[in-house]
């Protein structure tokens, strides 16, 4: 079977979707759940997404957001990985943990982004989890709670784009009365049609069948936009089938190699160090591993940047170096490689 076609270009929106190894459950906690909401804020610090919608359930999520830069392939594999690591680890496995590909959909704006952050809100419904006297709002591991808090509210988790949301769905803004509003919509939707949003325009396919089958949802003339992306592909036969190999986007340094470049002049600057300096260092010199070690946990940048940057030796090794915060095992300088990281962290802080 053809592999699915990966569009990345700079404010590209997409609905990603992935399911666990062979439809078994990708968190199995409370805990577990926390944590992956966690490391889902972390990837949107990481990649810059305008991340509009999320929904985690047991054995899959639901992620609608806008990539300002092409890097939707480094995000999701960031994403991926990082949770498998940490899932396996936690409960003492190996292996997949998601089944496969991760499934990415190109999104029009509008009233299609606007259909998709109602399905996601609306998984639960479908799913048969609001039963008895549990309202949709109660449901926890959703995006829905940010989008019914006020803006200033501590419990809102702060990266979620809710404003742009209730636009996208034809509110007039982040108000409590929108938010009301926006609510009593989507219980309607699960009282008259099961969760399943209709589609814009009167649109009479699936919409499950769009998301499961397709490669875009939208318009005809959104279609004909994104397959002329795809014409770089080489041997792509999306536009009779609906389906390619690989993927195409647009060049462009993105959002994890800038943050990357401006946290490696800031770290150079707390440590007093030049560029040219690096190269003199050993390899593993502990100021070396605190500038790696903040690029690693705020970018999706690979090791090999990390590696060829600051002269650390090959990927793997770097990885290796840079997989751990300052502590006893990293030798005698580790207290004062704590101290750096922590300058380091505040400074990283005041980024754009």
């Amino acid at each position: 079977m053809p592999r699915q076609v990966r569009i990345e270009f700079p404010g590209a929106v997409y609905h990603a979707m992935a399911r666990g190894d062979r439809r078994e459950d990708i968190v199995r906690d409370d805990g577990d759940r926390a944590a992956f909401v966690s490391l889902l804020g972390e990837l949107v610090d990481r990649t810059g997404w305008e991340l509009f919608s999320w929904v985690l359930m047991s054995n899959h999520y639901h992620l609608v957001f806008k990539t300002p830069q092409a890097n939707l392939v480094a995000g999701m594999k960031g994403l991926q990985n990082t949770w498998t690591k940490r899932f396996n680890a936690h409960h003492r496995l190996w292996g997949h943990v998601f089944g496969g590909r991760y499934k990415a959909v190109v999104v029009e704006e509008n009233g299609h982004l606007g259909c998709l952050i109602d399905y996601v809100h609306l998984n639960p419904v479908r799913a048969g989890l609001i039963r008895g006297k549990m309202e949709l709002a109660d449901y926890r591991w959703s995006s829905l709670g940010d989008y019914l808090l006020p803006p200033r509210k501590r419990k809102r988790s702060g990266w979620v784009r809710v404003e742009r949301g209730l636009l996208q769905r034809g509110y007039r803004g982040d108000t409590a009365s929108e938010r009301r509003r926006y609510l009593e919509h989507l219980e309607e939707i699960a009282r008259r049609e099961g969760g399943i949003p209709p589609l814009p325009g009167g649109e009479e396919r699936s919409l499950q069948s769009a998301l499961q089958r397709g490669w875009f949802f939208g318009a005809e003339e959104f279609r004909e936009k994104m397959l002329k992306k795809l014409k770089g592909v080489k041997g792509s036969e999306a536009g009779s089938h609906h389906r390619s190999s690989g993927y195409t986007g647009e060049q462009t340094r993105d959002h994890g190699e800038w943050m990357a470049g401006r946290i490696l002049e800031l770290g150079l600057d707390e440590a007093g160090l030049s560029r040219e300096a690096l190269k003199n260092l050993a390899k593993g010199d502990w100021r070396k591993r605190v500038i790696g070690r903040a690029i690693r946990c705020r970018t999706v940048v690979a090791a090999g940047w990390i590696a060829e940057n600051l002269w650390m030796g090959v990927p793997t090794r770097t990885a290796t170096l840079v997989a751990t915060d300052p502590g006893p095992q990293w030798g005698r300088e580790w207290k004062e490689a704590k101290r750096m990281a922590g300058r380091l962290a505040k400074r990283i802080e005041n980024l754009d």
